[in-house]
């Protein structure tokens, strides 16, 4: 870019006075025709408010409209490009600092509904059996199908010990009220433990300032318990991600030197590279990287760069498939909040945008037969590419649609955990966890290749896309009724959700 602006001025100095007066004057031109149009722009936005303003059927508040238009402005960017006022900007600062008030729910919007990401590890939210997928499509009985994400957020805070209802539509069944008690989160970034010879890492709960340092300690304690541990599982099914530095710097706790993630903004000159340092926490022993729907962003860059550096085979399901990078703009230092803006997308060491395709498995394994089920009957799948306003992958390709082929529990395995609780099925472990099962013996096997599979289930004919619980929910609710339907037998009760939309965030310059 510098070069050309050299040869441009190189040009018009040979040319002579004339030439360069003809080229000021054109310059200046086009100036006055992009401020002319930028004007009538700005015109137009301020006839349309007056008339809002002064002919709306009832008072209108001019802030509310000016926060409406700049969160539609955004909106129509990318799902993830937003503005956050003054106490939302802190909200989100406290969340990546590990710790906030609120029902420990990763969300985004999507079909005019907010729609759950994941459940953070151990907060309300998790324990009561809020899935990934899931539509909060009520709040205290009030729909809040079309409101501003950020609104619908803030409903959902409150002080800690107060009572909210969540109304709920899920795939299959009639929408159902859970009612949660807000929390002060403060979300665990790493748990570890031994599975016999193998060691488990749980990264759930999203990547905060605390996940190194705490993934670290994990493992060394498991090294220190057992010295001859044959290899680890990395557990980022449900992780939603958060900042970037942490997933560079988790990914370089198993990598010895090397790129993890470079990210790409507008210009295509504009690449930034992240690189891991020398040494291996594990001294290249086996790791297999668990992932679902659910894992997000910060999670699929690192579960990218150790597939990538064939340093892990990841299993699972394909993940959520956010390759975008948020950057926080901090307005008049804060005091007005900041503007969250997409200003890049990231790649994988090998190249690859992972931008609404996701990491695919190596070894593909549903955590039910249900789920099996529906990725071969679904071709609808909860994901960044379900979301209309998605950003491009950038690289032609798309996500996978409705497909057989999934390892699945066999009946017998589903059978020995049915009706029990979630602290129960948590409790027996592996026991209850087909897909924890099967990456335990991955890491036994030494590879996929190595490792005998697990029948699927029978070839399932594909069908269309389908969301039969909000799908009931807005034939329901035409008349304008918000009332919910009793909740499925069986369904738990939660007792939490909030947190702004997990982003892959940077800091920018103060404003």
């Amino acid at each position: 870019m510098k070069r050309n602006t050299l040869l441009i001025g190189a040009t018009a100095f040979v040319l002579g006075a004339s030439s360069m007066a003809y080229i000021g004057a054109v310059a200046n031109a086009r100036t006055e025709v992009n401020s002319s149009a930028q004007l009538r722009r700005y015109e137009l936005f301020d006839s349309i408010l007056e008339q809002a303003r002064t002919q709306y059927v009832t008072p209108v508040d001019d802030d509310k409209l000016i926060k409406a238009a700049i969160d539609g402005m955004l909106a129509s960017l990318d799902p993830h490009s937003s503005y956050l006022d003054a106490k939302a900007y802190s909200d989100m600062q406290d969340t990546t600092k590990g710790s906030y008030g609120g029902l420990g729910l990763e969300v985004t919007q999507e079909e005019g509904a907010v729609r759950v990401i994941s459940p953070m590890e151990d907060t309300p939210a998790s324990r009561a059996g809020i899935q990934s997928g899931d539509f909060i499509i009520a709040i205290d009985g009030s729909g809040i199908l079309g409101q501003p994400l950020n609104e619908a957020i803030n409903k959902m805070k409150g002080e800690p010990g107060q009572n909210i209802t969540l109304t709920l539509a899920r795939e299959g069944v009639d929408p159902f009220d859970v009612t949660l008690k807000r929390e002060i989160i403060k979300p665990k970034a790493a748990t570890a433990r031994l599975e016999g010879d193998v060691g488990y890492l749980k990264l759930g709960s999203g990547f905060n300032e605390k996940t190194t340092n705490e993934a670290r300690a994990a493992v060394q304690r498991l090294l220190t318990e057992n010295p001859r541990m044959k290899g680890l599982v990395l557990d980022l099914r449900g992780n939603p991600g958060g900042l970037l530095d942490q997933a560079v710097s988790v990914s370089d706790l198993f990598l010895d030197g090397g790129e993890v993630v470079s990210q790409r903004g507008r210009d295509a000159s504009d690449i930034e590279r992240y690189n891991a340092r020398a040494g291996d926490i594990l001294n290249g022993k086996p790791i297999v990287v668990l992932v679902n729907s659910g894992s997000a962003s910060a999670a699929e860059i690192v579960a990218g760069a150790l597939q990538d550096r064939r340093r892990a085979e990841v299993v699972g399901v394909t993940s959520y498939g956010k390759g975008s990078v948020q950057t926080l703009i901090p307005l008049h230092g804060g005091q007005d909040g900041a503007l969250k803006l997409t200003t890049a997308r990231y790649y994988t060491p090998s190249g690859r945008s992972i931008q609404r395709t996701g990491i695919s498995p190596d070894l593909e394994v549903a955590s039910s037969r249900a789920e099996a089920e529906n990725l071969a009957k679904q071709t609808y799948q909860a994901s960044e590419a379900s979301q209309w306003n998605a950003l491009d992958a950038d690289t032609g390709k798309s996500r996978r649609g409705a497909h057989d082929g999934a390892e699945a529990p066999p009946e017998d395995f589903e059978k020995a955990c049915t009706g029990l609780t979630r602290p129960q099925v948590v409790a027996k472990g592996k026991d209850c966890d087909f897909q924890l099962t099967r990456a335990i013996a991955v890491v036994q096997h030494g590879s996929v290749a190595n490792t005998p599979k697990v029948p699927g289930l029978p070839k399932l004919a594909a069908a269309g896309p389908n969301i039969p619980g909000l799908a009931r929910f807005q034939a329901r609710t035409a008349g304008g009724s918000t009332a919910a339907a009793p909740a499925p037998a069986g369904a738990a009760a939660s007792t939490a959700p909030n947190a702004a939309p997990s982003a892959e965030t940077k800091a920018a310059p103060k404003q």
